[in-house]
């Protein structure tokens, strides 16, 4: 397995995770908190797929499936338009509402993206420096592995939240 196979399969994971996190959920349990200040179901969903889909485009110098895809407007979501979740308030994370469908077709709708602009990644590739704003500068090999952590992480969060939710049926 090359690189490029290892990063494929690893991104290609995150729908599934994003479906099994929405699976038996009502929409309005999607946008449920478990307290005042907790992150919904529906915005770590909308979050994982707009940080991957903001960084993966910054990364490969392409444009984000946000608004190629029409994706802010199927969302109308009362947010900036470039708004990906970072640093978001109580209410800004309350804001984000959507049906499963929706939520999982962005994820879907990014990981596709992310599966084109990896397929011609090498090995040289990884060493490439795509953000000089940090000490050391940030490679595309360290910037893949942070954005699938990330997206792994929130998957999980949202995991949790949804059995606890199940749970409280």
């Amino acid at each position: 397995m090359d690189a490029a196979d290892l990063l494929r399969d690893t991104f290609g994971r995150v729908p599934k995770l994003a479906h099994g996190a929405v699976d038996g959920l009502t929409e309005g349990e999607l946008s449920a908190r478990v307290d005042s200040e907790a992150n919904t179901v529906a915005w770590l969903l909308w979050h994982t797929g707009r940080g991957q889909d903001a960084q993966l485009a910054e990364a490969f110098g392409t444009e984000q499936v946000w608004e190629t895809g029409g994706w802010r407007e199927r969302f109308g979501l009362p947010l900036p338009a470039g708004s990906t979740g970072y640093g978001h308030s109580s209410r800004e994370v309350a804001a984000v509402r959507a049906p499963a469908a929706l939520l999982t077709g962005y994820v879907e709708a990014v990981a596709a993206a992310a599966d084109e602009a990896l397929g011609g990644v090498g090995p040289d590739d990884l060493d490439r420096v795509v953000d000089t704003r940090w000490d050391p500068p940030v490679t595309l090999g360290v910037r893949l592995v942070s954005v699938v952590g990330d997206a792994l992480a929130h998957l999980g969060q949202a995991a949790y939240v949804r059995g606890l939710l199940l749970r409280a049926r």
